[in-house]
């Protein structure tokens, strides 16, 4: 415990800082590009912090155009790997809440990374298909589709958005299973520990035509599922 609070010492301030910059780089450069600079460079620095190696396998899998990363989602270090890692420019599907937080929250807006409000479902709907817009015009996002971090490692049930929102874009989804990070920052607890982290990019899904819009997001749930949960390691 006190590894991680050592830890958080630095890590808060620092992100702070980096939220600072990258949101003032972008008043320079509307292309983002310093943005996600900043972006994949603060997440190295978390994980150098606490000497933590991340391996991404299966590069190879990214398309050239637009896509929706899915991951499983252990812990903190999740983000930290996936940004640091990937590379394409990524963006980000988050709660709206996240987009509050004071010097976090404007530097995520700026940084072209999508609110998602689920307070009721009228006002879901219409994220989901704002979200769904921005991605047909380009841009690639990461999201997590069981909405929360898993305590033992074991994949909890998938939330139906993530999947309602890639039949409306219509672009591939590339599953990614992490390994490590659980044990690395296991979830819910205030604890860090040393261990490697593994990103498997698998091939890329493709929604087959002709389905209605729920047979479509069913299919492609049990798809990304099985392909996370075949390389999971618990």
């Amino acid at each position: 415990m006190v590894r991680a609070y050592l830890y958080l010492s630095v890590f808060i301030p620092v992100t702070a800082l980096f939220a600072l910059s990258a949101s003032i780089c972008t008043l320079f450069d509307s292309s983002g590009r310093s943005y996600a600079a900043h972006a994949r460079l603060w997440a190295r620095f978390g994980l150098a912090l606490n000497l933590t190696p991340v391996e991404l396998r299966g590069a190879e899998n990214l398309p050239d155009g637009p896509f929706i990363l899915m991951s499983n989602h252990q812990s903190n270090f999740d983000i930290l790997s996936l940004i640091a890692t990937i590379p394409r420019r990524v963006y980000w599907i988050a709660k709206k809440e996240l987009f509050d937080i004071p010097v976090f929250g404007p530097s995520m807006r700026r940084g072209g990374y999508i609110p998602l409000d689920r307070s009721d479902g009228r006002k879901a709907l219409k994220s989901m298909e704002e979200a769904a817009a921005i991605i047909r015009q380009g841009s690639s996002v990461v999201m997590f589709p069981e909405g929360t971090r898993t305590r033992d490692g074991r994949l909890l049930p998938f939330k139906r958005g993530g999947f309602m929102l890639a039949v409306r874009a219509g672009v591939p989804v590339i599953p990614v299973t992490i390994n490590g990070s659980g044990r690395v920052n296991p979830g819910g607890l205030i604890r860090l520990y040393s261990g490697k982290i593994t990103l498997t990019l698998h091939p890329q899904i493709n929604i087959p035509e002709g389905l209605k819009k729920s047979a479509a997001e069913e299919w492609l749930m049990e798809r990304v599922r099985g392909a996370i949960d075949s390389v999971l390691e618990v």
